[in-house]
């Protein structure tokens, strides 16, 4: 009977197999550092790139939030412009208020009432008088608040009997106090194209 020794062989193939193991652990080794080292340079690319665009989106909000700045300064440089404007118009139209105020209290002062002063506050006019009667008053307000396109919303602050001269030539009177709006030209034209009376000034 033969014998033969069949472990070098399988020794041999024992340490092929080792060697052949150890060459694909560090192939696959190497690959996967290759891998980890391409996903982590796509990864940087595109942190870099979202970095660029974030970086081109805060100058553009800087950029922007400028340009509404400038915008915001222009509209009140605007409406500063329009205030002006407006009061320049109302200057030119408040020098004839006088000649209004003058032209209507002839107009509207009935019979019987004496105005002795009068003052302009703004778009309100003090008027101090006489009257015959209380009726009179009345009369007075009446016409200031339903015949006139001038004088509005007339209140009458206060009114009281007095007596006027002396001796045989004493007369009861009352002394009043009446307080009136004034329009602008332009509270004019805007209740005549809208139909109703401005409000209160």
């Amino acid at each position: 009977m033969i014998k033969i020794n069949l472990l070098p062989h399988r020794e041999e193939k024992r340490k092929k197999r080792q060697s052949e193991f150890y060459a694909m652990l560090g192939l696959a080794g190497t690959v996967a550092a290759l891998v980890v080292i391409l996903v982590g340079f796509g990864i940087g690319n595109k942190i870099s790139e979202q970095e660029q665009r974030n970086t081109f989106i805060k100058t553009e909000n800087a950029r922007l939030d400028i340009q509404i700045k400038e915008i915001s300064t222009l509209k009140q440089d605007i409406e500063a412009l329009k205030a002006r404007q407006q009061a320049v118009e109302d200057l030119q139209g408040d020098r004839n208020q006088p000649v209004y105020l003058m032209d209507e209290l002839v107009k509207q002062t009935p019979e019987g009432v004496y105005l002795r002063a009068f003052k302009q506050e703004g778009q309100r006019v003090i008027m101090n008088g006489y009257a015959q009667s209380n009726e009179r008053v009345s009369e007075f307000l009446r016409n200031l608040s339903n015949n006139s396109p001038w004088l509005n919303l007339p209140e009458l602050i206060e009114i009281r009997s007095s007596n006027l001269g002396q001796g045989k030539d004493t007369k009861k009177i009352f002394e009043f106090t009446v307080n009136v709006g004034i329009k602008r030209p332009r509270d004019k034209e805007q209740a005549e194209i809208a139909g109703v009376s401005p409000a209160k000034p």
